[in-house]
């Protein structure tokens, strides 16, 4: 039986529903082929699961914005068939984590119907209402993330409401007593069924200025605008409030009445990202563990990475990171990381496996994204085939993430692989992903999939990887590697994510005892040994020398 911190040095399994399994031929992925397929979820060695919003919904950001959070929207299915997946998934060991959507509403939901019917009514103040300036203008210059201004006027009260992503997501007050109450009871509904924690979506969103203030601009380096305004500004006034800690905490004390729950915070990139972590995560008082999508803003592994173990080497360790490097809101990893995309070539297999390799190896949490597992490429689509009102707005600059969220191919030998019996599926099953499908993968020992596997058994085999610091080494760029340390081992992890090879000193680790099966290093030659192109190396340092591992130089491979 798993101990209530069972989430340190977890692994975690995101499912995005509508594009997990089809179970009735509509061509959205639902609660009971979620559940048909945890058998294969479990076989990942993972420790639990994330669903993505099922939750009761006009779908016009696809369940991020919620009309009912104690309901499960029809094309999912029923909260009989999540009470059945729950218990199939504790049944299997595998814990069950939902979201929190609670920065916002959809504006079908009743409590924004009532909200804006009025200036006087019992939930008049439930959202973020402002009166427009003289000229009728908004109330100050805030931007939305999907574009255009934060503010969107309703003629029945005659003011602006906050809206930080689509005008019909409008912002909840969470300064608000009710608002906070009502949320913690939503949490309680959730828990009460069974539910083992929740990611909750956005958390840098959650409060504002209540003086409104404008947020100072930031022009361009290079003068010239980008497609998404949002960039032009520096976000102080409407996000990352200090107050956010406060919120947080309410949220801790209620999932500590339920023994093992746990709090997944989604962080922002706003610069400052893994501070916020620190103090969101540190002393027990607000979330277990988060993560940010500030890493996967970078257009290479090595950049995007290396900035960020930089960055949290100067945040600290007092608290608990979950490392992400796909999910729904952003390019698949193996394609935006991929070396060769400048080519428009495939990533090489070597490569999926060493952001595999990578991800098991960092200290913290990991959440894996469906298909990851599989070295799923981004999907290219077509503008007929978007989804997204991100990308519908942005195309052809930014496609959106559609190309993320393509369902999961299941079997290459069946019709849009195996993900549904309908005619057309909300998305398009990728041509190139019918090859990567999960039955060809288990059939072939060298697939990502086996290697996934191979590598989640190396991370749970060592401590030092679950639980243990990291010491980031000081190496000649593009080469990646710390060394993992706990009381009972330490390991030394190299990584090339370049297509040369190239060769590492090995004079500081006369003692290593390289983890052939799990690396790609050629036979160590004297003090040194050569990493391939993507090459991956492991060893097990002299655990005798533990004590001694504070003082080792950071810079000792070269």
């Amino acid at each position: 039986m798993m101990h209530d911190d069972w989430w340190r040095g977890a692994a975690i399994y995101q499912i995005y529903p509508r594009s997990f399994r089809d179970s009735n031929g509509d061509g959205v992925g639902d609660l009971t082929g979620i559940a048909a397929k945890l058998d294969y979820v479990a076989s990942l060695g993972v420790d639990a699961l994330w669903i993505s919003p099922f939750f009761v919904s006009p779908m016009r950001d696809f369940g991020y914005d919620v009309a009912d959070h104690c309901a499960v929207d029809p094309v999912f299915g029923t909260l009989p068939d999540f009470d059945r997946l729950l218990q199939r998934a504790h049944a299997l060991g595998l814990k069950v984590i939902v979201d929190l959507v609670c920065g916002h509403t959809a504006d079908t939901h009743t409590w924004f119907r009532e909200s804006r019917a009025s200036r006087d009514n019992a939930r008049a103040d439930w959202y973020v209402w402002a009166d427009s300036r003289p000229d009728g203008t908004p109330p100050n210059n805030w931007l939305s993330v999907f574009g255009g201004a934060a503010w969107h006027w309703e003629p029945r009260r005659r003011q602006y409401y906050l809206h930080h992503f689509l005008a019909s997501q409008p912002t909840l007050n969470l300064h608000h007593p009710a608002v906070i109450e009502a949320m913690l009871a939503i949490m309680r509904f959730w828990l009460d069924r069974g539910v083992d924690g929740f990611r909750i979506d956005a958390v840098d969103f959650f409060v504002h200025d209540p003086a409104l203030r404008d947020n100072p601009a930031k022009p361009p380096a290079d003068g010239a605008a980008p497609a998404k305004l949002f960039a032009l500004q520096n976000h102080i006034h409407d996000m990352v409030q200090p107050d956010v800690g406060t919120l947080l905490n309410r949220f801790r004390r209620l999932a500590d009445e339920y023994p093992g729950a746990v709090l997944l915070g989604e962080v922002s990139s706003q610069e400052g990202a893994f501070d916020r972590i620190v103090r969101y995560t540190a002393a027990g008082r607000g979330l277990h563990m988060a993560y940010t999508l500030r890493p996967l803003r970078s257009a290479s592994l090595d950049e995007g990475l290396g900035h960020a173990l930089a960055e949290i080497a100067a945040a600290g360790d007092a608290g608990w990171l979950c490392w992400s490097f796909s999910n729904h809101d952003v390019e698949r990893a193996a394609s935006r990381w991929n070396p060769a995309r400048e080519r428009e070539a495939p990533p090489d297999p070597a490569f999926v496996r060493l952001l595999l390799a990578l991800l098991l190896s960092l200290r913290g949490s990991i959440c894996l994204y469906q298909g990851e597992e599989l070295g799923l490429t981004e999907a290219s689509l077509e503008f007929a085939d978007l989804r997204d009102p991100f990308g519908i707005t942005y195309y052809p600059e930014f496609r959106g993430r559609d190309g993320s969220r393509t369902p999961i191919p299941w079997r290459s030998d069946q019709t849009h692989a195996g993900f549904t019996t309908a005619e057309k599926p909300w998305l398009p099953v990728p041509a190139e992903h019918h090859c990567a499908s999960v039955a060809d993968q288990e059939n072939d020992p060298a697939s990502p999939l086996h290697a996934w596997r191979r590598l989640i058994a190396l991370r749970q085999a060592h401590p030092a990887l679950l639980h243990g610091s990291l010491r980031r080494l000081d190496l000649s760029p593009p080469l990646i590697g710390f060394e993992r340390v706990d009381e009972a081992e330490r390991l030394l992890c190299v990584f090339n994510p370049s297509g040369r090879p190239i060769r590492i000193a090995l004079a500081a680790y006369r003692e290593a005892a390289v983890l052939d099966e799990y690396g790609d290093a050629g036979p160590r030659a004297g003090d040194g040994a050569t990493l391939p192109p993507f090459g991956v190396f492991f060893a097990a340092l002299d655990r005798a020398a533990v004590a001694s591992a504070a003082s080792a130089e950071a810079n000792a491979v070269r």
